[in-house]
């Protein structure tokens, strides 16, 4: 090979090299662009957030906040019309979903942690919690100390189930840990006496308190083991679409439209009971509102 050949054919492996990560970063959009379709990753019974409501229909705060970030993709790639696939995931299958592409965008309630963002993309935080207990007010449950030789529920690979497990080998293994599949079981369990207390985010333990026959029998408890925030995901690498949509929230976030579409489904009427979970924006939500940043707590 002369010289002016090998020059040549080392300037294009370059440029070819140097390609790979752009092209890494537009691969979702491009994807979406091509075929003319999204695919909207939704859980099925994370009340308030992402779930089913009577009608097999997918509602909630994250899964409306979605859907306000689909407008904004239109508008980016000049699509007026896309063909939404909507997929159902679960925590054990959620993260290789947005992996392996079957899913371009996560909105539910996905704590964003220094773990998870080594293998996906984190949008803007969509909201801030509290790991706390939900137990029968009559069973003598105040806080995570009085769980000691007590059966306590929690969902399967969540980060509530790794912070109760590490809390029992503390206290020694005296906790009975029952593992269910997704949130509407774990609190299934709980209201057959399966167990006597579920640990999960505050704001889901007061939606799974939303469907119950008698809500009254139910109180939220405890002082919250940990601090989360929930984010939207995405595949690592996906800057260009990362930034589409940490605008589009940073907007409706400092805007206030954001915290309308909280009041709707924190301080409304909600399906499919229509209950209300009258729970107010923490300080440390509005906080968010105020300051939108992508960081983990």
């Amino acid at each position: 090979m002369s010289g002016t050949v090998f020059r040549a054919v080392l300037v294009l492996c370059c440029g070819w090299a140097l390609a790979l990560p752009l092209r890494a970063q537009n691969d979702t959009l491009a994807k979406i662009s091509e075929t003319g379709t999204i695919s909207l990753g939704h859980r099925e019974s994370s009340v308030p957030f992402s779930y089913y409501d009577g009608k097999r229909q997918v509602v909630g705060y994250s899964h409306e906040l979605m859907l306000q970030l689909l407008d904004a993709i239109k508008t980016e790639l000049k699509l007026p019309a896309l063909t939404i696939k909507l997929v159902p995931v679960t925590p054990q299958n959620r993260i290789p979903l947005v992996q392996n592409g079957a899913v371009d965008i996560e909105c539910g309630s996905t704590t964003h942690n220094e773990e998870r963002a080594r293998q996906v993309a984190f949008s803007t935080s969509i909201f801030v919690i509290g790991t706390r207990l939900m137990t029968n007010r009559r069973s003598g449950i105040k806080d995570f100390p009085d769980l000691a030789g007590r059966s306590v529920v929690v969902t399967a690979a969540t980060t509530s189930e790794r912070l109760l497990r590490t809390y029992n080998e503390r206290l020694g293994g005296t906790i009975n840990i029952v593992v269910a599949k997704d949130h509407g079981e774990s609190f299934q369990l709980l209201e057959v006496g399966r167990a006597e207390a579920f640990m999960m985010d505050d704001a889901l333990l007061y939606g799974e308190r939303a469907k119950a026959q008698h809500p009254e029998d139910w109180i939220v408890v405890g002082t919250p083991m940990s601090a989360e925030a929930y984010g939207c995901m995405m595949r690592r690498g996906d800057v260009t679409l990362k930034r589409i949509v940490d605008r589009e929230l940073t907007r409706l976030m400092r805007d206030g439209e954001a915290l309308r579409i909280y009041a709707r489904w924190f301080q409304r009427p909600i399906p499919p009971k229509g209950l209300n979970l009258n729970w107010p924006p923490s300080d440390a939500l509005l906080e968010l509102y105020r300051s939108p940043s992508d960081k983990p707590l």
